[in-house]
């Protein structure tokens, strides 16, 4: 029987995610409309199927016609407070605001499955905005997540009227962002925001544990066992390389289909960061026009998925300057691609240095001054920029899929384990192996994407390995900065699974995504090494059967290597100071 208080607090998260994970925070618009705004509910717009979404239209007072900003939703119908919030900035600037339910979802009709529908509806909605007699045929989208999502999938079309996008915490590859980072299934995300979340019409909550209850097997009867039927989950477990199904949702390789400005904002603990750089960067390089090239801008701060909320993220507190106003950056940025108003002002890149808590602009990422620096693991558990230099060296551990790493920070979506949090309660697992530095004796920025290098044998046909790094400060508390994980059947790539001959040794490289972190003296580098991540990360039950399609399991013997022939690391991006 499920704990009670779990369920309670399973469901206060949903709600929380609800809430915050899928608005942008925009304040100060509590109070009345601007006098005289004309608002029309729940306008049923005919897509070119046929089917028609309900629209809400707000119009500022005066006469005439407006540029047009467009928020298209699955979360709500347009009626709780921080929606309104969305018209009311709007109709204050003098902007038209629409907002639309995507299909399938409240009172809009059709079919709700994700994704692939917004393609086709986001252009038919900016083409009926454009038509209308109040609108001046300019439209701009902004909003977060899902509501992100939308953004880019519209801009596929290329439609003219589509002169500018605000995504925050938006996916660019759905295969590698969303599904299957590293080739490994993101369960926890995958299972409580596509069964329990969005498994029907509408955004609702049922008793169901989705941190500690999803331990469930074979994954493929997951939905079933927790009493829903949800087509588009089992369709992501049927597809768990880099296939057809996949190939559409791919926004960073087909960037040269696009040609829509974007000011992208991301998180260094956001579950997406990886595309909201990869966005960054395929657009800036191939996007369709050079308006659109040079017109990219990317803004990462130190949060999660719940964006710009809190000063504090999980166990760290980055200061009052981690929070921004919203408000001017969206207004500076669509009065300038709607309004002609002035360019947007500072650079095109500006992130936040964890850390040394403050805001820096840069021209370029990764950035130019950039020194890549491999730390090495060494068999007596040092991280060091020194390569061994023995010819024999290893240290091993064991994997048992019935007791995995349990999940603890990262860059997840679940709000009461994403961000950065101290790993002490992982201390006495011996089933992670940890490698520290000397602590430096100097500030050390690190600003940039990682990786690790992995040469590893195991007993078994497929597992997983998995990288965390670690600042570890002078008080005692490791705190994770970024992590990452390999299936090893997709060592070589995610279109094809080739499982692994157990004693062979493997090459294994870990996509750690990016982080920026300013070490103070006395701070050392640690990297864990594992095989799991669970509820974040679906177990690799280590058979190399079918995914999702067995329980099954085998314990797995791990060996990493680290000799002077195959000397496993972790490649740094070290910032000049």
């Amino acid at each position: 029987m499920h704990n009670l208080g779990r369920l309670i607090g399973s469901f206060v998260c949903l709600v929380l995610c609800v809430t915050t994970a899928s608005a942008v925070t925009i304040t100060g618009y509590d109070g009345a409309f601007p006098e005289g705004v004309k608002t029309i509910y729940h306008h049923k717009v005919e897509m070119r199927d046929g089917v028609a979404l309900a629209t809400d239209i707000y119009l500022p007072a005066a006469k005439g016609q407006f540029p047009t900003l467009l928020v298209r939703d699955i979360y709500s119908n347009g009626s709780p407070a921080n929606r309104q919030q969305y018209a009311k900035f709007a109709t204050t600037h003098g902007y038209a605001f629409v907002f639309q339910s995507a299909r399938g979802r409240y009172d809009s009709d059709g079919q709700w499955y994700p994704y692939f529908q917004e393609i086709g509806d986001g252009d038919d909605t900016i083409s009926w905005i454009a038509k209308q007699d109040w609108s001046d045929g300019k439209v701009g989208m902004f909003g977060t997540s899902y509501l992100a999502s939308v953004q880019w999938l519209a801009a596929l079309s290329g439609h003219p009227a589509l002169k500018a996008i605000a995504p925050a915490m938006s996916p660019g590859d759905y295969y590698r962002d969303v599904a299957y980072p590293g080739g490994a299934f993101s369960l926890l995300s995958r299972a409580r925001w596509g069964i329990g979340l969005v498994g029907g019409r509408t955004t609702a909550t049922f008793p169901v544990d989705w941190v500690g209850g999803i331990d469930h097997l074979p994954i493929d009867t997951l939905a079933e066992s927790v009493g829903f039927k949800v087509r588009h989950f089992q369709d992501w477990l049927d597809h768990p390389t880099y296939d057809a199904y996949w190939k559409p949702l791919n926004l960073e390789a087909r960037a040269n289909e696009m040609k829509v400005p974007a000011l992208n904002i991301g998180g260094w603990y956001d579950v997406f960061l990886r595309s909201t750089i990869g966005s960054y960067k395929t657009m800036t390089e191939q996007a369709a026009s050079q308006v659109a090239r040079d017109g990219q801008q990317l803004v990462i701060g130190p949060w999660s998925h719940g964006w710009n909320v809190s000063p504090k993220v999980g166990d760290v507190d980055f200061g009052p300057d981690a929070i921004i106003a919203v408000e001017p950056l969206l207004l500076e940025w669509f009065d300038h691609y709607l309004k002609d108003g002035p360019k947007p002002s500072g650079a095109p890149i500006r992130i936040f240095v964890m850390g040394e808590n403050v805001w820096r602009d840069e021209q370029q990422w990764p950035l130019a001054r950039t020194q890549y620096q491999k730390y090495y693991l060494h068999s007596d558990g040092k991280l060091s920029p020194t390569a061994p230099v023995a010819d024999r060296a290893s240290l091993q551990y064991t994997y048992d899929p019935q007791d995995p790493v349990p999940t603890l920070g990262g860059n997840i979506m679940e709000p009461s384990l994403r961000g950065p949090y101290d790993q002490a309660p992982l201390d006495g697992r011996k089933d992670i192996l940890r490698f520290i530095t000397e602590p430096v004796m100097q500030p050390m920025e690190i600003t940039g994407p990682i990786s690790a290098e992995l040469y590893a044998e195991t007993n078994v046909t497929d597992t997983d390995f998995m990288a965390k790094l670690i600042v570890v400060k002078p008080d005692g508390k490791a705190i994770n900065l970024v992590d990452g994980v390999i299936r090893a059947r997709f060592r070589e790539g995610f279109a094809e699974e080739k499982l692994i001959e157990p004693g062979v040794v493997y090459q294994y490289s870990i996509d750690m995504w990016a982080t920026s972190y300013m070490l103070a003296p006395g701070d050392k580098l640690r990297i864990d090494i594992t095989s799991s991540n669970f509820p974040r990360l679906a177990r690799n039950l280590n058979t190399g059967a079918e995914f999702a399609r067995t329980s099954k399991m085998q314990v797995a013997r791990q060996k990493i290597q680290m000799n002077k022939l195959q000397a496993s690391h972790i490649v740094l991006p070290v910032i000049p100071r």
